[in-house]
């Protein structure tokens, strides 16, 4: 038997930073997708910030670590959903994308015909929050897609 036919939610995107306060939103994500049958898409985004994304492109090595910590971060924080999934018996797949979080997120979730998109409230961005917005907030207030936010 389908069980994602009739549901509205036949796609979902959990969004991951890997940070402690998003292991709810994946909770909460997994658990919809187990009683929806939806596909799940664990989607992390790798912040590659201008001030040294073009030392790393000269080669410089200190700057070549960061952004390979920022690639293992990201597969780490969709391993974690991916075995979450694994334990409820729900197929994730991983996606890692590039560039500004929130754009990045709701750019995926519109060409790929998410139902829903699922995140935790203060992740790796904290206090800055106060100062550029998060990431959620921003997702909410521009997705066209519905999203979920988990405390």
């Amino acid at each position: 038997m389908d069980k994602t036919k009739g549901n509205i939610c036949k796609k979902i995107m959990i969004a991951t930073d890997g940070s402690d306060n998003v292991k709810n939103a994946v909770s909460y994500g997994i658990e919809i997708a187990k009683g929806t049958g939806a596909e799940v898409y664990a989607v992390s985004v790798v912040v590659v910030s201008d001030e040294y994304v073009p030392v790393a492109r000269k080669g410089i090595s200190w700057a070549n670590g960061i952004e390979e910590k920022l690639f293992d971060r990201g597969v780490r924080a969709t391993a974690y959903v991916k075995e979450t999934g694994k334990k409820a018996e729900v197929q994730v797949k991983s996606v890692l994308l590039i560039g500004r979080p929130a754009e990045e997120i709701i750019d995926y979730a519109e060409k790929n015909d998410i139902d829903l998109i699922v995140m935790g409230t203060l992740g790796l961005t904290g206090v800055k929050r106060f100062l550029i917005g998060s990431v959620a907030e921003n997702v909410v207030r521009h997705s066209k897609v519905p999203v979920l936010v988990v405390r």
